[in-house]
């Protein structure tokens, strides 16, 4: 039976990874149900994103159809909101939840949705943000505290929202897979091209933020090397001083098997970077929840992740990757070593084709579905 649902959330012209979850989850509910999509017509201020620019500048778009009303700053936009959802009457709203600067305007949205009988969902990245204070925990649980069910993706995210609400309805559901950045079959001798390498690579992607432990990674590559010939590529915006990554590359004496494309990658250009590589590599320090997996799992490729957030659940050692401690540049060189000498990318890209069901779309919609 077609139900009525309501998402409040970012898409398309904001860019990055929230914003194509609720796109993709937008679509996904839109196959079977009615949904509205109320999406944001100004997101947050400079302060909150270090980045060049929270738009989207990719030339193959991924959007929905929404109505861009939800401005942060404006408490008249959040009542707008509201009324709209009154009028619409749905079974469920949808928020998802990643940081601070959205809680306020998230609750009273929330509470107004609540008088025309609505349940609330919040789909939590991020419990607590990847950079956390007392103060943001209090706002997470300020605006979380209106929700009537919740979804996460990781063991460690649920039994931090348990903790926080222990008589909330959680549902735990792997992150969907991005597959949806697969628009063409590139070989990797003409992505290399692009890229401007040769050989086996492996690639660091996204933000480059502190808590991404890029310079371990950078430690690891001289131990690397007198084992493995490879180019590591380093694809995404520095949220932090690229100097100091420049002098640790050129201190470390490896700047001719480092590439590095500073700037968001833009949807198109994606495919490039990860059909380039064997290997994905994720040398986080600390973590909560991550979409950068599954645009790996999207194009086939295993990870090397840490013992942090949700990598272990997500990688399974052995099985889609391997794990290794974080902070810890010597376990990191011994696992990129053992995929490449001991053949196991091939194997693992094998199981992550196989497991494709449990990272599904689909299976999301079916737990959401499951609170109605």
């Amino acid at each position: 039976m077609k139900k009525k649902f309501v998402i409040v959330g970012p898409t398309y012209p904001f860019k990055g990874g929230i914003s194509h979850y609720t796109t993709l989850l937008y679509h996904e509910l839109k196959k079977y149900h009615e949904v509205k999509f109320l999406s944001f017509s100004r997101a947050y201020p400079k302060f909150f994103f270090p980045g060049n620019s929270c738009f989207d500048s990719s030339k193959k778009e991924i959007k929905a159809e929404a109505e861009r009303i939800v401005d942060w700053a404006s408490p008249f936009s959040w009542f707008s909101a509201g009324k709209k959802i009154k009028e619409y009457c749905p079974d469920i709203v949808i928020f998802p939840w990643w940081m601070w600067g959205w809680a306020i305007p998230f609750r009273v949205i929330a509470s107004l949705s609540k008088k025309c009988g609505a349940k609330v969902l919040f789909i939590c990245h991020n419990v607590e943000e990847h950079e956390s204070a007392f103060w943001k925990r209090l706002l997470a649980r300020f605006a979380l505290s209106s929700g009537d069910f919740y979804i996460v993706h990781s063991e460690p995210e649920f039994k931090k929202l348990k903790n926080m609400f222990p008589e909330a309805k959680i549902e735990k559901v792997f992150h969907p897979s991005y597959e949806v950045f697969h628009f063409e079959q590139i070989p990797k001798t003409k992505a290399q091209e692009e890229v401007g390498i040769k050989g086996n690579a492996i690639l660091f992607f996204g933000y480059v933020r502190p808590y991404k432990g890029l310079i371990y990674l950078l430690k690891a590559m001289p131990r690397v090397l007198k084992e493995i010939p490879l180019t590591l590529l380093i694809a995404g915006e520095f949220w932090e001083d690229k100097e100091k990554y420049k002098k640790a590359i050129e201190g470390l004496k490896i700047e001719e098997h480092v590439k590095i494309y500073d700037g968001y990658v833009p949807n198109e250009k994606i495919g490039i970077y990860f059909s380039a590589v064997d290997l994905v590599v994720m040398p986080y320090i600390s973590a909560t929840g991550t979409g950068i997996t599954q645009i790996a799992f999207g194009f086939g490729k295993p990870v090397i992740g840490t013992n942090v957030g949700d990598l272990p659940e997500v990688i399974e050692h052995g099985r889609r990757g391997l794990i290794v401690p974080p902070a810890d540049s010597e376990a990191l060189a011994d696992a990129i070593i053992k995929c490449f000498k001991e053949n196991l990318i091939e194997t693992f890209s094998k199981n992550i084709e196989n497991d494709r069901k449990i990272f599904s779309w689909e299976r999301l919609r079916k737990a959401i579905e499951s609170f109605i």
